[in-house]
């Protein structure tokens, strides 16, 4: 913020000056580059002891009160909860938990402005306090020697203590740096102007530091502590050398100069190393600690209990009685001030922080956090407008100044044409944001405030780079699996074609093998029987007269039904027979037997079928043999037709082939599954309705014939074939639709997958056996 007047012989401490007052230290120190010396204005808040404003009526708890996640809420609206008890968990590695700092309810968890430089809101609860303080069980450690330091290390972080001194920064993570540590520092610097709050804290608790320190040396396995204070605080110097007697903790004195409460500027003034950039001092072997998150470490690990309150200094010309009190966290400023006796009228600035880091807010309604250690009400005199800013002239005092060893003039011009490569070039995240080149600038340009946006900037660049590498490493990710998949889905696909042409190469010779036993070509047959027939009608009259009268005899009725079950029943076999084979051979490549019975079983039913059926037949044609040759029956000679019973005749042949045609079309309609199955078999009926109506018009006796048969000619007259009945013409449907299910099916297993082709092997036989079973029930009926 850089408000405080400066006095051109307070601007710099000059090399002479810094080397006497090191000499005349007790412990070898070392000088700090760069730094200032504002105006302190510590004595206006000093002269009153550490006081407890009363507990506010309602406490608002930001989530978000240390560097990294915000906290996730473990309570909800209505909820009642006790002092100390955790109302929201640490969300990830970089995050602190929050814990209720007194008794009361939750009323709500919504945004409300937060303690930010951009005049943020954030998620917070809120808690309505009942007064009671009542505290929820704390679980103290009696001898924290029993315990390692990694159980101690959680305790920490299940107590939510984050950095004390203004970083915030979750103390769990410093705690485990992962590497040695030789070197413990406690910050009791607090060199920023106006702060007391580190001040009070070691007057009055310099034992709760101490011991805190002791519980941090243990668990970080150090070998040294070290306790830096500058020597503007006497009193606080002489209450931390009391409680360090007798214990290895040095307390170490060093000249004011400001930053010297930064780490790296501590860790430069006590040891003399300098954190390279980029680097932490846990590389070096060194913690850096407030005295602040001393006691808080020490609260949580030997009484139990989280961080719930801190030290804030409350001052400034505004108030008439500036003073340092213990508040609870969440407190709004508002009452803080009125505590303090705020002077309204005289009201210009309120500043949370320091005025060199701090940032001032416009409102009151904005509550204390972990990290807020001073609320400064400032008139319009004590902390005047800032003037305009002008040309740099290039005067070098804010590199002089700059406590980092940094370029700022540099770095302002490159944060002007916002070259962030340039920026990351000149070390910009070096810069600990102290104010000090603000300070002696001469042009009065707000340099800390360009660093500030230039980081944000470069922070969102990155952020966006990195999500733009994740998504690209996603799209990556999933080309590589996609292209595995489809290897593995064509090496899948090679392996089941191998399989399959093996099983087809088994499959035809089997079959070949069975043709070859039990079927001959039929042209071939075809051919053989031409030949006979010509070398018997070469013979002449070799074959007796008997055996030619029976082969050219006529099948009656009878046996042509027998021969075509006969036909059917062998052709049945056969097929039953290759698709055995199949089988077999399939079953030797898997290693699967579980269908060969079945057909087997199949093949033995349909074998003993074709024996029954051929020795009827051959009954019936010997029965007809002797009936032929015991009685020869005149032919009758054909009754002349008059032209209707022709026409009618003409349209039932017509009739016939139509429902023929609607057969076929209903059998196709049911293989393939079609919708319009329903109005196919409405046509067959109508067919078939349309020839049992042509059928028994035919069978009425004509008005006038042309010639009337003699009685002797009659019996022998061909008779019209019998119309069937409703269930032989439902049954004559369902066998339709049977075969054409059997089709489909052996199509659907020569283009099937092997892992599919036992499944639609079962279906096959199943629906060929459903098949025969209709048809042989239409026979019986016919």
């Amino acid at each position: 913020m850089n408000a405080i007047a400066k006095s051109p012989h307070q601007d710099l401490q000059s090399p002479v000056a810094g080397s006497q007052l090191i000499a005349s230290s007790e412990r070898k120190i070392w000088p700090l580059t760069g730094g200032v010396h504002p105006e302190e204005n510590k004595h206006q808040s000093t002269s009153r002891p550490v006081s407890v404003p009363p507990l506010p009526e309602t406490l608002v708890l930001p989530l978000s009160q240390h560097a990294g996640l915000p906290a996730d809420p473990l309570i909800r609206v209505g909820d009642k909860v006790l002092k100390g008890q955790m109302i929201a968990k640490a969300s990830g590695f970089v995050s602190a938990a929050l814990h209720a700092p007194t008794s009361g309810t939750v009323t709500a968890i919504e945004n409300r402005p937060i303690p930010h430089a951009s005049g943020f809101y954030d998620l917070c609860i809120i808690l309505e306090t009942d007064g009671q303080e009542q505290w929820c069980p704390l679980a103290p450690v009696a001898d924290y020697r029993q315990l390692s330091p990694a159980e101690l290390v959680e305790k920490v972080r299940d107590a939510g203590i984050s950095g004390m001194g203004g970083a915030g920064f979750p103390t769990a993570i410093k705690l485990a740096p992962g590497t040695a540590i030789n070197t413990l520092i406690i910050n009791g610097t607090e060199c920023e102007p106006y702060i007391t709050a580190d001040d009070m804290l070691m007057r009055e608790k310099a034992d709760a530091v101490i011991q805190g320190a002791e519980i941090l040396q243990y668990m970080l396995g150090a070998q040294e502590c070290l306790v830096g204070i500058e020597n503007n605080k006497p009193e606080a110097i002489t209450a931390m050398r009391r409680a360090a007697a007798g214990k290895n903790i040095d307390i170490v004195v060093f000249p004011t100069i400001y930053p010297s409460g930064g780490e790296k500027q501590l860790i430069q003034i006590l040891t003399g190393q300098e954190v390279p950039s980029g680097k932490l001092p846990a590389d070096l072997g060194m913690v850096v600690q407030n005295v602040g998150t001393a006691v808080a470490v020490k609260d949580a690990i030997v009484d139990g209990k989280p961080l719930i309150s801190r030290i804030t200094t409350l001052t400034g010309d505004a108030l008439a009685a500036p003073q340092n009190v213990d508040v609870l966290i969440g407190t709004l400023a508002q009452d803080l001030l009125q505590y303090a006796a705020l002077k309204t009228s005289e009201l210009s600035t309120l500043v949370f922080g320091g005025p060199m880091m701090g940032f001032s807010v416009d409102r009151m309604d904005i509550p204390v956090i972990k990290t807020s250690n001073c609320l400064i009400a400032a008139t319009e005199d004590e902390f005047p407008a800032a003037p305009d800013a002008q040309a740099c002239i290039r005067c070098g005092h804010c590199a002089e100044a700059c406590p980092s060893s940094l370029l700022p003039q540099q770095l302002y011009w490159h944060a002007r044409a916002e070259n962030h490569e340039q920026l990351m070039h000149h070390n910009l995240f070096d810069c600990i944001e102290c104010g000090a080149c603000s300070f002696v600038c001469p042009s009065s340009i707000p340099l800390v405030q360009y660093y500030r946006a230039s980081k944000g900037a470069i922070r969102t660049q990155e952020a966006k780079h990195a999500k733009s590498e994740r998504s690209k490493q996603r799209y990556e990710d999933r080309l590589a699996r996609l292209e595995q998949e489809k290897t593995e889905k064509e090496a899948k696909r090679k392996a089941n074609a191998e399989r399959a042409a093996k099983l087809k190469a088994a499959k035809t010779t089997e079959q070949t093998e069975s043709n070859a036993n039990a079927e001959e070509d039929p042209i071939q047959a075809a051919i053989a029987r031409a030949k006979a027939r010509k070398a018997a009608a070469a013979a002449g009259n070799s074959e007796p007269a008997s055996a030619r009268q029976a082969s050219d005899r006529p099948l009656s009725a009878k046996q042509k039904e027998l021969k075509i079950q006969l036909s059917m029943a062998k052709a049945q076999a056969k097929k039953t027979e290759r698709v055995l084979a199949a089988a077999e051979a399939s079953a030797e490549l898997k290693g699967d037997r579980g269908d060969i019975e079945q057909l087997k079983s199949n093949l033995a039913m349909l074998n003993e079928q074709v024996s029954k059926l051929q020795q009827a037949f051959d009954e019936n044609s010997q029965y007809s043999a002797s009936k032929d040759s015991a009685e020869k029956p005149v032919k009758a000679a054909k009754p002349a037709l008059s032209d209707n019973e022709k026409k009618r005749k003409v349209e039932l042949a017509m009739a016939k082939a139509a429902l023929k045609k609607a057969e076929r079309a209903l059998a196709a309609a049911v293989e393939s599954n079609n919708e319009n199955t329903e109005s196919f078999k409405q046509a067959v009926e109508a067919c078939q309705a349309n020839i049992k109506r042509l059928e028994a018009e035919a069978s009425e006796p004509p008005v006038e014939t042309a010639i009337t048969p003699s009685a002797d000619a009659r019996p022998s007259a061909k008779k019209a074939k019998a119309p069937l009945s409703d269930e032989a013409k439902k049954l004559k449907i369902e066998s339709a639709m049977a075969n054409a299910a059997v089709k489909k099916l052996q199509r659907a297993i020569a283009s099937a997958g092997e892992d599919e082709q036992d499944t639609l092997k079962h279906q096959l036989v199943a629906a060929e056996q459903k098949a025969a079973e209709l048809k042989q029930a239409l026979e019986s009926l016919s």
